[in-house]
């Protein structure tokens, strides 16, 4: 085997509570992290050279800055194998959005390329490196859903309910950095001592730096609740995307028909578990 043709499944964040700030900068959180069944796809070839390249260019993002060939560099580094490998990304994730894509492709190019290049790596040694990237890699690269605490690495496996999710994809990038750093951001949300999935719980404490900065994803939260009838519509991570969940397919579809013109929408649905899971087990 010298090609694999992967996925890397987008997240959402079911809420997403800022609980303080470490002596580093870095800040504590709480989440819930849901995969859905938006993906990117990733061609990786192997190459006999060692060199690890770029096959795809991806705009507005240097190769210096591509998480999916920094991945590729952390796992030959750690292993020493001889192999490299060309790495092509077709994006369909939104960049900025709040939905992990790049996160989500690094994973799936240490996911594929343990099995490319016949390493048999355990998945805690792949979490491990996954960590050093970012707290969503390592997210991803555990293959379910779940609870997270600290910077967003403490994970425990959540099984959640399936859902079909009312998905707004506003055209603006929203960069993570100036969201944390913003002054007016909520640092003291207690940690969650409820039932996670009792209806509306929790809210995404970055939403109001956010939605001040970019209108248009004030917007599309307001169409969805407008759409659900109800005050469920959340933004997902730092990003743009707003999305609204439901126990039916037609209710979310009814809840996107309230999107304004100029924002545009899709329905997603959550996965139980990662598509690459079993690369690591």
């Amino acid at each position: 085997m010298t090609e694999l043709v992967v996925p890397a499944p987008a997240k959402l964040n079911l809420f997403l509570h800022v609980t303080g700030r470490r002596d580093d900068g870095y800040h504590t959180l709480e989440t819930v992290f849901a995969l859905i069944d938006l993906a990117d796809t990733l061609t990786l070839v192997r190459r006999e050279d060692g060199a690890i390249v770029r096959g795809l260019d991806l705009p507005g993002v240097a190769p210096t800055d591509d998480l999916s060939l920094r991945a590729a560099h952390v796992l030959k580094g750690a292993t020493g194998t001889r192999f490299g490998a060309t790495i092509a990304v077709e994006k369909r994730i939104p960049q900025g959005g709040g939905l992990g894509g790049g996160s989500s492709d690094a994973a799936s190019v240490l996911l594929a390329l343990n099995r490319l290049w016949q390493l048999a790596l355990p998945r805690d040694d792949l979490s491990r490196l996954a960590v050093s990237l970012g707290a969503d890699v390592a997210f991803f690269v555990g293959g379910e859903n779940a609870h997270a605490l600290g910077i967003g690495e403490l994970l425990t496996p959540m099984p959640i309910p399936t859902s079909w999710i009312a998905l707004a994809l506003p055209p603006v990038s929203v960069a993570t950095g100036p969201v944390f750093a913003a002054d007016e951001l909520t640092r003291n949300t207690a940690s969650a001592k409820i039932d996670l999935f009792c209806e509306n719980f929790g809210r995404n404490d970055l939403e109001p730096v956010v939605t001040s900065q970019f209108p248009i994803v004030g917007d599309a939260i307001g169409a969805l609740n407008r759409g659900s009838g109800k005050n469920i519509a959340r933004m997902s991570g730092s990003g743009s995307c707003a999305f609204a969940a439901f126990a039916t397919e037609a209710e979310a579809r009814r809840a996107l028909s309230f999107l304004p013109q100029g924002i545009p929408g899709r329905i997603v649905k959550t996965l139980a578990r990662h598509p690459l899971a079993r690369f690591a087990d």
